[in-house]
């Protein structure tokens, strides 16, 4: 019997998780609704937004970032529709340190207010054009106006890994005695190593008892590294976006985060991943952006062979080249022909259509197959149906 899942053994041995431990709870926000949106260019309309927040409900995501009330009045309205659409998902909310985004926030009816304002001196100085002591007051003001309006308030800093550590301590510890009821650090642009995340959550989880989140850009490909980090370094929180837009290079991709979980780290969320496939396509349409063909657990290529070698190991055991079962994410298995296609898959194709053939009429039915992919790429059931065919009317197979 074949398994459906065949990774690494010395994921779970002891040597190599000495150093490493997971919280017992971890919750997913997943920030599609908002920060995949900022992706430029895009714009879900109020129904595409209903839609992914019902989707994501389905699948089992705790949290949902359904947007910034502040951009427009369709986007408040908009958040307030899903708010009422009765998910069991809470709904989260992005604001500045702003009465006014705050009242937008509070107008939604949302669960949660996402308060942040940047910290980092590059920002202070040519964004806000403010001092320290400023941010101090607002984080202060935001947090006691949300508070005194029934909303449940959450701190973050932006551009956190470029902050000097003492600043956010700081930051942290006043937004925790002022009554915010989790903490976020930010790497905005991407740019923090694993070691640097490990080393800044496990700093902040230290003076404040509150729940951790972590935001995580992508710019150099350390997002979900450094997801799984934070996770290890104090966090609980962390966010997301289906197949990992957001602005830039975009955010810790919610499928691999999921299962990267699930399968390497034996921590099941709870979340349906049956459906991953099926959302991350749904996105996907929505956006009218393709998924990239090499993007790890839903993009096109990643259950589909082509390689003689490769596929001949497949036909015997898939475990060989596929780690987890496609059905695990609700996708399937595909087995193309083509340029590196061998005799194995040629001959499984001629026993399916009960074609008998020789050794000679196979090798020449191998041969054509992988000139026609040299020229062409992949081939179509039809095309390879018209080679057999062709092949088998020439005179020295007549």
């Amino acid at each position: 019997m074949v398994n459906d899942i065949e990774v690494s053994p010395y994921n779970t041995q002891h040597d190599v998780l000495k150093d490493f431990k997971l919280p017992k709870k971890i919750v997913i926000y997943d920030s599609t609704l908002r920060d995949g949106e900022q992706m430029p260019g895009i714009s879900f309309s109020s129904e595409q937004k209903l839609a992914l927040a019902r989707k994501l409900d389905e699948i089992g995501i705790p949290e949902i970032e359904a947007g910034f009330p502040a951009v427009s009045k369709n986007e408040r309205e908009t958040v307030k529709t899903i708010v009422k659409d009765g998910l069991k998902s809470r709904i989260l909310v992005l604001s500045r340190l702003r009465k006014d985004d705050i009242d937008a926030a509070i107008y939604t009816d949302a669960d949660i207010i996402l308060l942040f304002i940047a910290s980092s001196p590059l920002h202070l100085e040519y964004k806000l054009h403010c001092t320290e002591e400023d941010i101090k007051k607002k984080v202060i003001e935001s947090i006691d106006y949300a508070k005194d309006h029934g909303i449940i308030p959450s701190f973050s800093t932006e551009d956190s890994t470029r902050t000097p550590l003492n600043f956010l301590k700081e930051l942290a510890k006043i937004a925790y005695e002022t009554g915010a009821k989790r903490i976020g650090l930010t790497d905005t642009v991407g740019c923090a190593t694993p070691q640097t995340v490990k080393y800044l959550f496990s700093n902040i989880r230290k003076i404040v008892p509150t729940p951790i989140s972590a935001h995580l850009h992508n710019d150099f490909g350390l997002g979900l590294i450094n997801a799984i980090t934070s996770l290890s370094a104090g966090a609980m929180h962390v966010c997301t976006t289906i197949n990992g837009w957001g602005e830039r290079a975009g955010n810790v991709p919610l499928e691999q985060l999921v299962i990267s979980l699930k399968i390497l780290y034996n921590r099941d969320l709870g979340i349906d991943t049956t459906k991953l496939y099926e959302l991350s396509k749904m996105a996907s349409e929505f956006t009218r952006i393709p998924i990239p063909k090499t993007h790890p657990i839903t993009g096109g290529n990643v259950f589909t062979h082509e390689s003689g070698i490769h596929v001949a190991a497949i036909l015997e055991n898939p475990r060989t080249y596929e780690p987890i079962s496609p059905k695990l994410v609700g996708n399937k298995r595909n087995i193309v022909l083509g340029k590196h296609t061998g005799k194995h898959v040629i001959k499984q194709i001629l026993d399916t259509y009960k074609v008998q053939a020789n050794d000679e009429l196979l090798i020449d039915i191998v041969a054509t197959v992988k000139e026609f992919g040299e020229k062409n790429g992949y081939l179509s059931d039809e095309k390879i149906l018209e080679i057999i065919n062709e092949i088998k009317q020439r005179p020295k197979y007549e």
